[in-house]
């Protein structure tokens, strides 16, 4: 990471970079409903959180976007479930072999399987997210190339297995393995302030929650709904895509993607939205 600036000069550059926070924007007090499926988007916060209560971000959205995302047909997250899906049943490989071919029913065999994870993988003795099963499926079982980080097929396979748990709760099991000290370790990077800017994850998503930021306003940054369709990008994004995006914008040095340090933070941060539904594909400005 980036030499840290004295704090005077981390907000010079905050202001000159058009950082400033004014106002603010309490989340509205709406329910959520897609598919006719309502959607937990306030929750009691777990034991350690920072927060009394964890809120999804999509209550911090204007009016158009959070009824974009409320809307299947309107969703154009959609698109890329519907890729996925085409995936899901696409051979590939030496083995001649597709994702259904061993899952069968992604409604089926996916189910709720997204809001677990990061999970323990004892192969490498590491958290995996949904990515890297995906990639590790590719290779092992399929004799197909694993996907470059953040490939649109990558993209929308993710998303496709994470719309089969829409609806389900957030949870993270912490005991397998050594996934604690992992969460040890999301935490400490979550508070650590970097870059020229000389900013945390918490200085915006904990101690500005809720003020405006470039004609937007802060949310806890709960990660529930990645992949998610973001109007600035014009397409999915995924979360380890957006923390790089983050970290670029404090003017530091972008860790590599699945790095260790990336892994770390998901599964910290993920937890952080215990009790959240999964929302993917969630939209956002």
């Amino acid at each position: 990471m980036l030499k840290k600036f004295s704090a005077a000069a981390a907000l010079a550059a905050a202001l000159t970079g058009g950082l400033a926070f004014v106002a603010n924007a309490d989340p509205v007090d709406e329910s959520l409903y897609i598919d006719d499926l309502e959607m937990i988007t306030r929750a009691t916060a777990p034991e350690g959180h920072p927060f009394d209560e964890v809120l999804s971000g999509w209550l911090f959205r204007e009016a158009e976007t959070r009824a974009t995302e409320a809307d299947s047909f309107a969703n154009p997250g959609m698109l890329s479930v519907e890729r996925g899906a085409d995936i899901w049943n696409t051979v590939e490989g030496t083995e001649g072999k597709s994702c259904a071919s061993c899952h069968g029913d992604a409604a089926v065999s996916m189910a709720d399987i997204g809001a677990n994870f990061p999970k323990w993988d004892a192969d490498t003795q590491k958290p995996i997210n949904i990515e890297l099963q995906i990639n590790q499926c590719r290779t092992d079982n399929m004799g197909a190339e694993e996907y470059k980080f953040d490939a649109p097929d990558q993209l929308a396979l993710t998303t496709y297995v994470k719309y089969q748990s829409l609806g389900t709760p957030v949870s993270l099991n912490l005991s397998e393995g050594k996934m604690q000290s992992w969460w040890d370790r999301g935490k400490e990077l979550y508070y650590t302030r970097t870059g020229q800017l000389n900013f945390s994850c918490a200085s915006c998503h904990e101690a500005s929650m809720g003020k405006y930021i470039r004609a937007d306003h802060l949310s806890q940054g709960q990660v529930n709904g990645f992949p998610t369709y973001r109007f600035s990008a014009g397409g999915m994004v995924s979360v380890q895509n957006r923390f790089r995006g983050c970290i670029r914008d404090t003017r530091a040095e972008m860790p590599a993607a699945f790095s260790d340090d990336l892994m770390a933070l998901e599964v910290y941060v993920t937890w952080r939205g215990t009790g959240l539904s999964v929302e993917t594909p969630a939209v956002r400005q």
